[in-house]
Formats: structure tokens, C-alpha cells, sequence
């Protein structure tokens, strides 16, 4: 199938990219040959990391709406207008057999102008809560690869396939690695790891969680790996030079999650799907705090999703402030627990998902009667 045309839209946080670039991976493990080209949104992280991957990526000026009256909702219509027309040019000259849209702003102006001119798409949807604009898309598709049960609520379920949501390729090895992981992040080997994600951006209500309840950290006797985003960096960096914590080793990017979850006793993180889905496959324990901040509080129903099955614990933002930090501790504390925790997200993963999705999307190229 050598000179198969793919384009993956979407992005906007290592959520929607890093299950993307999973995507791309799978794709050219089976077919070397493969020509894959995103399209991300102009000044959003897919523009770094995309290539950094090996792969090309063009950039839409597509922005978010805003839920509230402001004059950036002009701008919005008007960059959705030029993004649209911006699509189609791509699509004229890259002349894909397949699109997949992954989610995110870029999505939407790439799927719907591939559907105008008759090209198969294969959207993904990574939530157990349809997000707006795929449930708009959806009529569209003519494939919606799903991470959860039941989502035919959402969507036309002839067109549904349960895939689970991919992940970084090297997550799926991580047992050999603590060693390495521990001398990365300059840790004993033998210590136990709390490893905090505060996002590729900044989760602010983490980051001062963990900023107020340093002593508390101090005192436990626990490492902690603090990713904080970029957001969040100069704030935890004057919180620990006030209190002087050698237990707590400050990031502000983690670019080998690998080495960090093979070192993690505990996970504290938000509740998007991509993480949700690297926690099943690492088997980690996690004190998960739903993000407030997002469309139809679906990280509130995907931490659900976990918690329902003793899979995880999850401390509402409204008193993560307090309680966050306390909750991890007693956790920490708790082997049995922590066990337990560890036997039922393990048991949730659905590895190989990236390639499910790939086989689904030649599947489409195959359909479609293209040949060498």
C-alpha cells in the first residue's frame, strides 16, 4: 500500500498530540512507505512536537470559542472562516486517502471540508463523554473509534469500534526501568515516588496544592516528581527555595514519561482521557482531580469511569487544596490499598490501541479501492 496519503488533525494539548503521534507510529510500523501529514493549530504545542517526532505539520489560525461574550468570538468566526479555506487548500494538495481527527481545534475545519469533498474519515473520540464537536462531526464519519462502553449514546453505533485510547509507545515497557528512572531523576532506587502532573500548560490548582503543603510532604518522608507546565515553573520554584525540600525534585516539562512512571509509586493528575489511558497501561495507582475548566465536565465522568471500579481516588478541585496532599499521604501509607488500586486500573488497559486505529483507518484506504 506504498504511497498511501494519511492526514491527522487536531491537537492543542499532549492529550489530543501525543495519542496522535501514537497513531502516525503505528501507521508507518505497518507500511514504511506511508506519506502522513498533520494539521494542528498555529501557536499550539503540535507545532513542536509534531516534528520533533519525525513528522510534518501545517498550522491553522483556529482558536477555541469562548463561553462567555468578548470580542475574541469575532476573531474566532473569522479565524474558523480562514481555517476552513486553509483545510480545503491542504487537502487539494496533499490529496489524503484518509483524514482522522483526534480532536481538538484543528479537527473540526479538516474533518468537515475532507467530508465536502467525499474523502473517508476515521474521527476518535477519546472521552467517555462525547465531546461537542465530534458529536457535531459524527454525521460525517465514516468511522468513530471509541475508548469506552456505551458510547452509542453518542454516536450511530454502526459506526463505532472500540479501540481505546493510544499512548506513547514506550509506556508499554516500563518494568525493567526504575533503576534508570531513579538515577534520572536523582533518586534512591529504593525511595517511595509521588509523581505529580501538572500538565504540559499548568494545572493550577495542583500546583498550589503541592506549593502549600510542602511541609506536609517533608515530613512523610516520600519522594515527589513535580511536573508543574510551564505555567506553573517560577511559582514552584520560589515555593521550594522558601522551604528548602530536598524530597521534592521540580520539572517543568518531562520529556521521558517513560522513566517517570516506571519510578511512581502514587500518581496525583488531572482527568483527561490520554492520561487516564497511560495510568491503565503502567498500572498506577492515582489521586486523580478533575479539571473544572472543560466542556460538559467530562473529566469528572472519566474519572468516574475509574473510580466506580476502585481503580482511582478522586479529590474534587474545590478541596484539592487541602485535601489533595493529605489524601496521596494516607494512600502512600496504605500498601493494601495502593495493591488493590494497582490489580483494577491494570485490569481497564487496553494496550495496542494505536494500532486498532491504524488498521481501521487502512481498512478505510482499502475500502475506498486504492492500489500501488
Amino acid at each position: 500500500m506504498s504511497g498511501t496519503r494519511i492526514i491527522i488533525s487536531g491537537g492543542g494539548t499532549g492529550g489530543h498530540v501525543f495519542p496522535a503521534i501514537a497513531i502516525a507510529d503505528a501507521l508507518r510500523e505497518m507500511d514504511e512507505n506511508i506519506k502522513i501529514l498533520f494539521v494542528g493549530a498555529r501557536h499550539k504545542m503540535e507545532m513542536d512536537r509534531v516534528p520533533a517526532a519525525g513528522y510534518s505539520i501545517e498550522g491553522l489560525p483556529i482558536t477555541g470559542f469562548q463561553r462567555r461574550i468578548t470580542y475574541k468570538n469575532l476573531l474566532f468566526f473569522v479565524n474558523l472562516i480562514v481555517s476552513m479555506i486553509r483545510a480545503g487548500k491542504i487537502l487539494d494538495n496533499f490529496r489524503p486517502h484518509v483524514v482522522a481527527g483526534v480532536g481538538g481545534y484543528a479537527s473540526g475545519p479538516v474533518v468537515r471540508a475532507a467530508a465536502s469533498r467525499g474523502i473517508p474519515v476515521l474521527i476518535q473520540e477519546q472521552n467517555s463523554y462525547a465531546g461537542m464537536t465530534n458529536r457535531i462531526l459524527a454525521g460525517k464519519a465514516t468511522r468513530i473509534c471509541v475508548a469506552y462502553q456505551g458510547m452509542d449514546k453518542y454516536f450511530p453505533a454502526e459506526k463505532i469500534v472500540l479501540t481505546g485510547n493510544p499512548v506513547r509507545r514506550d509506556l508499554s515497557e516500563i518494568e525493567s526501568k526504575r533503576e534508570e528512572a531513579a538515577d534520572f531523576f536523582g533518586i534512591n532506587p529504593d525511595s517511595r515516588v509521588i509523581l505529580v502532573l501538572g500538565g504540559s500548560l499548568g494545572a493550577e490548582t495542583i500546583n498550589n496544592s503541592i506549593s502549600e503543603n510542602i511541609e506536609k510532604i517533608k515530613d512523610s518522608g516520600f519522594e515527589l516528581i513535580w511536573q508543574t507546565g510551564s505555567n506553573g515553573y517560577a511559582a514552584a520554584k520560589e515555593s521550594l527555595k522558601k522551604t528548602g525540600c530536598e524530597k521534592i525534585h521540580l520539572w517543568e516539562f518531562i520529556s521521558r514519561m517513560d522513566l517517570a512512571y516506571a519510578v511512581a509509586d502514587l500518581v496525583i493528575s488531572r482527568a483527561g482521557a490520554g492520561t487516564i489511558s497511560e495510568l491503565c497501561l503502567t498500572g498506577k495507582p492515582a489521586v486523580l482531580v478533575p479539571s473544572p475548566n472543560v466542556a460538559e465536565d467530562h473529566q469528572t465522568k472519566n474519572a468516574m469511569t475509574l473510580v466506580e471500579k476502585d481503580a482511582a481516588v478522586l479529590v474534587a478541585d474545590a478541596r484539592a487544596r487541602s485535601g489533595l496532599v493529605p489524601e496521596a499521604i494516607d494512600l502512600m501509607s496504605d500498601n493494601n490499598r495502593l495493591k488493590r488500586l494497582k490489580a483494577n486500573i491494570s485490569a481497564m488497559a487496553r494496550p495496542g490501541s494505536a494500532r486498532q486505529i491504524a488498521e481501521e483507518i487502512l481498512k478505510l484506504v482499502k475500502r475506498e479501492g486504492f492500489e500501488n
